[in-house]
């Protein structure tokens, strides 16, 4: 059974006197434990697709359903419950507290639970452990590199134990060495630790870390493989 099970998905909304629709009658699959990176040029529904599936937004139409549940059929108010306990967000921009250290920026997701603070002290500890900042961990986000601040942030978005994590251009800000490091860390999460990741990226250098790439065009979902075939035709 897919961890993520998208039937028949459309996401239409109105700009102006203008109806918009950039996802229509899409369906796809993923896997549990997948890494899955999402491609495409601007405006192709892929940050749509994303915002989907990490429930920030609701379809118009169709079947999204995520670890046995339709998300579609939530309400607002049970979205925002079902993803304070199932989704880690990692953005291009790593939206870290600046007067906070790392640790306390991590920590910030428990403070909304019912945990002491001995039990968010352990979870905040293990998440800084597993993206090895352990030693950074009173630091600020001024003192530390672009790459340090994107591993706080992924500590934040895993300190809760999530199974879903969702992230938009995740290296968009870094240098290579940093990137690879991010992504190598993404593959870790998915591979020895089950977490089904979903990233956009417009880097095929980062795409190539992914277990699956597809590419969307126009709302529809293209394989890599039969990207590369209709690529190799056209020339």
């Amino acid at each position: 059974m897919s961890f993520i099970s998208i039937h028949s998905l459309t996401k239409s909304y109105t700009k102006g006197k203008t109806s918009v629709t950039p996802l229509e009658n899409l369906s796809l699959d993923v896997p549990r434990g997948e890494f899955l990176a999402l491609m495409g040029p601007s405006g192709s529904g892929k940050t749509t697709l994303l915002n989907l599936i990490a429930g920030i937004d609701s379809p118009t139409m169709g079947e999204l359903v995520v670890d046995g549940r339709d998300i579609a059929k939530l309400s607002r108010a049970e979205l925002t419950h079902w993803r304070a306990s199932h989704v880690g967000y990692i953005f291009q921009l790593y939206h870290l507290v600046p007067i906070l250290s790392a640790f306390e920026n991590v920590e910030l997701p428990l403070l909304l639970g019912k945990l002491s603070r001995s039990q968010r002290r352990e979870k905040v500890s293990a998440a800084l452990e597993l993206v090895d900042l352990v030693d950074r961990a009173h630091h600020r986000p001024s003192e530390l590199s672009g790459g340090q601040e994107q591993r706080v942030a992924i500590a934040r978005a895993i300190v809760h134990d999530p199974n879903l994590l969702v992230a938009d251009e995740p290296t968009g800000d870094l240098d290579r060495e940093s990137a690879d490091a991010i992504l190598n860390l993404l593959k870790t999460l998915a591979n020895d630790h089950g977490k089904t990741i979903v990233m956009v990226t417009h880097d095929p250098k980062a795409a190539e870390a992914a277990h699956r790439t597809l590419h969307l065009e126009k709302g529809k979902l293209i394989e890599q493989g039969a990207l590369e075939s209709a690529t190799a035709k056209s020339v």
